[in-house]
């Protein structure tokens, strides 16, 4: 095989069983890799209704076949599992070396499932899977775990590893990958928490066969560069990174601010790309990416975090009322350590300070509350007091205590830091998201508020919300970083030139249509239907006060016929479930379909 190691590695974490099996190459042409692949494993390995802490829950590690490569942008990893946060199938991508060096160490992925009697990390090498102990490392945050491993091996180790957040089953608790990228969303730390699994150490030390010759693909590469990857399209990448959406964002009227109370923050001097830039120390790249996203800043204390990048800004910024970049800083390397979705926790505080200041309950904070916003942090991230209720997430927190109306959710999990009311195809996309309100499935913001089409209306935006959830599943099982997104014909080039497999761009949506029903198909499993697509309470009702969108009313009666029309267009029913003839139109009556399992 070329591209694909053709290996994935079992780990029991109760019985301590660890064997290596080899994929079905039908599975690889089918589902990709990544999350086409992670899918199908779930949707073989684990019944839907499963506990989500408890052991049968399986966690998964897949790279891509451009994954260590010279295919630009490629270093990232797919994380799936069953979501604590939400119930739903969760894929959460995290950059970093991790996912080269493992297929530098001849595997395609990790699949583990139990729950160790005590702290354990997994060590992968070319020559050796092992579970070693991890009571030193219990406790400790993301940074000190990851100097005592590369300590203990040599310091280009690579590692997947969770802090406290994690270890104490914070529903929004992430996976880190060198030290700054995270899997950020839907509590997959949690589930290596829930499993006592403490990190995964990976280190390598084959290279990647690919199907064309080297001098031939290299120059292919280099000409990708230029023509497709170092334009203009993503100058902004290196000229000011992801806080350039802050201005972008404020200036159409989708930038949250006071708990989504707004969607324009009248002190967005303090949290733009300006601000940012007065605090920069350097920047940097994934490995294998021209585009030098990363942002490395500093606070006066001296804290030094790579970020923060648009949607700390926005939740923690604008949506919690804070505008003092020093303190966004401390916030943002606080997460980082102690391992948890910056997301979420913004979503979560800024929900905690609008429920005290309306008196729905008194959770001890305020908007504008930075330096006490930073001790809830820490309280959430150990379960202390309050921080215990806050660490189940805004809708459980909702429903504990009140104030459903001013939650900001869809499916569990809380909403990025783009307001659906300044954009009718984002309010799409955050209900029809297979792990909740996520702007990475469909980004459709691009299109309308950003782009061309009319943000106020859900004409036409079935298709784009379609169109966009099938292109980035098959992008995110190759697996391309979204800040770089080619065609469908140059990424099906690519895969071909990588593995020697012939594929056309047809093939590549198709491959990407199957894999969003997969997802589909387990949330059914789980219980999930046309009821879950839903919007919150102050998106339907709450006009924006300022901006674009201010004083609109949102068109409730043209969102649920656009979330029919995107049914139709998937071939589900009316309850949003998958039909049969639509499984065998996209080649997934295999076991998937209740047919004969191809295993």
């Amino acid at each position: 095989m070329k591209g694909y190691s053709g290996k994935i590695i079992r780990v029991d974490l109760g019985t301590r069983e660890v064997r290596i099996e080899e994929p079905l190459r039908l599975w690889y042409e089918k589902y990709l890799g990544g999350k086409g692949l992670g899918y199908r494993y779930l949707l073989q390995d684990v019944d839907a209704k499963v506990d989500p802490l408890g052991p049968d829950n399986e966690i998964i590690f897949m790279n891509g076949p451009f994954a260590g490569t010279i295919v630009p942008t490629s270093s990232r990893l797919a994380v799936l599992t069953k979501s604590p946060a939400t119930g739903t199938i969760l894929v959460s991508l995290v950059g970093g070396g991790v996912a080269a060096e493992l297929k530098y160490a001849g595997y395609d992925g990790i699949i583990i499932c139990g729950r160790a009697a005590s702290p354990v990390y997994l060590y992968v090498s070319n020559h050796k899977v092992a579970i070693e102990k991890a009571d030193a490392l219990w406790g400790k945050g993301i940074h000190e775990t990851e100097g005592w491993l590369r300590e203990k091996y040599k310091p280009e180790v690579k590692s997947l590893t969770i802090g406290p957040g994690g270890e104490n089953e914070v529903l929004y608790a992430c996976i880190t990958v060198d030290s700054y990228h995270q899997a950020g969303r839907g509590g997959a730390g949690a589930v290596m928490g829930s499993k006592n699994l403490k990190a995964i150490v990976v280190q390598g030390s084959t290279g990647v066969q690919i199907g064309s010759d080297m001098k031939s693909f290299l120059d292919y590469i280099l000409d990708i560069r230029k023509r497709d990857v170092l334009t203009e399209a993503h100058l902004w990448t290196d000229l000011t990174g992801t806080p350039g959406t802050v201005d972008a964002s404020q200036e159409i009227g989708v930038l949250p601010t006071r708990n989504y109370q707004d969607g324009q923050y009248e002190k967005v001097a303090g949290i733009n790309s300006d601000a940012v830039k007065m605090k920069l120390k350097r920047t940097r790249a994934c490995a294998t990416c021209p585009l030098g996203c990363g942002r490395f800043t500093q606070a006066k204390d001296g804290s030094l975090v790579e970020g923060p990048e648009y949607e700390t800004l926005g939740l923690a910024g604008s949506n919690c009322d804070v505008d003092d970049m020093d303190t966004l800083i401390r916030f943002n390397k606080l997460c980082d350590d102690l391992g948890l979705d910056t997301i979420s926790t913004g979503g979560v505080l800024a929900f905690a300070m609008e429920a005290t200041e309306k008196g729905i309950y008194d959770f001890g904070i305020r908007f504008g509350e930075g330096e006490k916003m930073l001790d809830y942090v820490k309280r959430i991230a150990g379960r202390q007091d309050v921080g215990n209720l806050l660490a189940a997430g805004v809708k459980r927190a909702a429903a504990a205590v009140g104030g459903q109306d001013i939650a900001m959710e869809v499916k569990g999990l809380e909403f990025p830091a783009f307001d659906p009311r300044g954009s009718y195809g984002m309010a799409l996309a955050y209900a029809t998201s297979d792990r909740g309100a996520c702007h990475q499935r469909a980004f459709a913001i691009e299109e309308d508020a950003f782009g061309s089409m009319d943000p106020f209306t859900f004409v036409n935006k079935a298709e784009v919300v379609k169109r966009q959830q099938d292109y980035n599943s098959a992008k995110d099982s190759l697996i391309i970083c979204d800040f770089w997104r080619p065609s469908p014909e140059t990424l099906a080039e690519i895969y071909t030139k990588v593995t020697g497999w012939p594929m056309t761009a047809k093939e590549l949506k198709i491959c990407g249509e199957r894999i969003w029903n997969m997802g589909q198909m387990f949330n059914q499993g789980a219980g999930f239907s046309r009821k879950d697509d839903y919007l919150p309470p102050r998106v339907l009702h709450d006009p924006l006060l300022n901006g674009p969108a201010a004083h609109k009313t949102f068109k409730v009666d043209e969102f649920t016929a656009s979330l029919s029309e995107l049914y139709g267009m998937r071939g589900w029913d009316e309850s949003g479930k998958v039909q049969t003839e639509k499984l065998k139109q996209l080649g997934m009556d295999d076991g998937i379909a209740g047919g004969e399992s191809e295993l």
